[in-house]
């Protein structure tokens, strides 16, 4: 029987709030247009700028900010990459837990803001423009669940990076048997440092969500086979 907070999380998935950042209508457009057919009880709000995006997540708090890369600062002026890789470094550092997922032509340029794409504690995918539109769906739904999704990022998944806190997790979990709480306390951080953690393994492992299979398991038989635990 599901309990009051899983019906709240699966109705957060059926009725987000969501915010699309692209400057070309026609893509926008495409974007919402697939977005209401995946969700369509969906609050789908829109911005063009950099300066637009930010105020839209200071005033609206959405659920998930979907963008492209390459956006103008204000209306008018010419798009640029680093308009928006500063926007969202403005976004991580000034709402830790905000999920996004980046929709662009030009996804390798994350490499420019890894650490912070390691340290946010939000979901954050990433989509390739040329992909599938049931791809970028599946991309949305682990946004929207708090999944780290970089492996399109060339640089960010140059060999296996396993973090010290990473491996404690592992040897806690499948070593000792531990569950979140437990972890949480032997670690002394909160159970969302926890989560956040076991996505960002999860990511380095090329561990996603699959209909049907338990990622906790998967999890396990990966690291394992990768040696990280015994």
């Amino acid at each position: 029987m599901e309990s009051a907070m899983e019906n709240q999380e699966i109705a957060g998935l059926e009725k987000p709030k969501i915010l699309v950042v692209d400057d070309h209508a026609v893509v926008l457009g495409g974007t919402i247009d697939l977005l209401k057919q995946k969700y369509p009880e969906a609050d789908i709000l829109t911005a063009q700028t950099g300066r637009e995006t930010l105020d839209a997540v200071a005033r609206s708090q959405p659920d998930l900010v979907v963008m492209d890369l390459s956006i103008p600062e204000v209306e008018g002026v010419t798009a640029r990459i680093d308009t928006g890789l500063q926007v969202l470094r403005t976004l991580m550092e000034k709402y830790p837990h905000l999920n996004l997922m980046v929709q662009s032509t030009y996804v390798r340029s994350l490499v420019r803001i890894r650490p912070e794409i390691d340290s946010h504690t939000g979901g954050f995918t990433v989509t390739d423009k040329g992909l599938s539109g049931q791809e970028m769906l599946t991309r949305v739904d682990w946004a929207l669940q708090g999944v780290t999704h970089t492996k399109d990022i060339k640089g960010v998944q140059a060999g296996l990076e396993v973090k010290p806190e990473w491996l404690t997790l592992l040897t806690l979990a499948f070593g000792e048997g531990l569950q979140d709480k437990a972890i949480a306390q032997r670690m002394r951080v909160s159970e969302r440092t926890v989560r956040h953690y076991w996505t960002k393994v999860q990511d380095a492992l090329e561990i996603y969500p699959e209909e049907g299979k338990n990622i906790r398991i998967q999890t396990e038989m990966r690291a394992r086979e990768e040696g990280l635990i015994d």
